[in-house]
């Protein structure tokens, strides 16, 4: 596999038809240390990037990029557009059956019936469900990225559709992996709710009715990132190992060695 030299920008850049990229480099560690810059990139999906959105994610000399949607999201959207000398990952995060009507409601339903599906506070609720599902039945998949990232797939490029919550989830676990500070783990996160880089509401239904204030409230909760949900995804961990640290040496199987190549891939000196 040929990569190209990376150049990584100093500011992060608007790409025209990719949504919520970042590099999480400069996040600080409890020790002191950093995520070095041009090593962790995080993104929405890249099936409409343009020409010039895929030159510069060509230069940042990538060696994987993780895609964490469904078969549905990729019938949907469309596959990744093809980087060269990159090798694309493919780990859905989410089972392509699971919610299909729901998310056919999202798109189609009208307003009656988000009211009844959505309405008082029955949406944000399914995204806290969704975040501690993929916690608790997703640790092999998780543990399956770390340990390509310790040992080969650096720099890497996580994404899903949005680019908040199945990937927004394996940075968030990566970050924890090499001991970055919750604080900055969840700040990164919230990034995504910026309004240049939350997710681009898909409706069937573009009149006025269909895309009414009213409708957008009620979606609101399925495409922003709520600290409760990452919340819920912290306290699914403590529940079900106890402590973070039990969540990667039983849950992820992070022996101490891979823990050490892991911050020597992403970390400052």
């Amino acid at each position: 596999m040929t990569q190209q030299t990376p150049q990584v920008p100093q500011s992060q850049p608007e790409l025209a038809e990719v949504r919520n990229f970042r590099d999480v480099g400069g996040l600080p560690t409890v020790d002191g240390r950093r995520i070095r810059q041009g090593r962790l990139f995080r993104s929405g999906h890249l099936a409409h990037a343009t020409e010039a959105d895929a030159a510069f994610l060509a230069g940042l000399g990538l060696h994987t990029i993780f895609d964490f949607r469904n078969a549905s999201d990729i019938k949907l959207e469309g596959p990744d557009v093809a980087l060269p000398g990159v090798r694309n990952v493919n780990i859905p995060l989410t089972d392509p059956a699971d919610g299909a009507e729901f998310w056919t409601m999202v798109r189609d339903g009208e307003l009656d019936q988000l009211r009844v599906v959505l309405g008082d506070g029955k949406a944000a609720d399914r995204m806290a469900r969704t975040y501690r599902e993929i916690i608790t039945t997703r640790t092999e998949d998780h543990s399956r990225v770390l340990h390509a990232l310790a040992e080969d797939s650096v720099p890497a490029l996580m994404h899903c559709a949005a680019g908040k919550d199945r990937a927004g989830l394996s940075i968030a676990i990566t970050l924890l992996a090499v001991g970055v500070e919750r604080d900055a783990i969840e700040a990164d996160y919230l990034k995504s709710n910026d309004p240049n880089r939350r997710y681009k509401v898909r409706r069937s239904d573009h009149s006025a009715a269909g895309m009414s204030p009213e409708v957008m409230e009620l979606l609101s909760p399925l495409f922003g990132a709520d600290i409760d949900y990452l919340t819920a995804a912290f306290d699914a961990i403590a529940e079900t190992w106890g402590s973070t640290e039990t969540y990667l040496t039983d849950g992820l199987k992070l022996s101490p060695t891979t823990r050490e190549q892991l911050r020597d891939r992403l970390l400052t000196d």
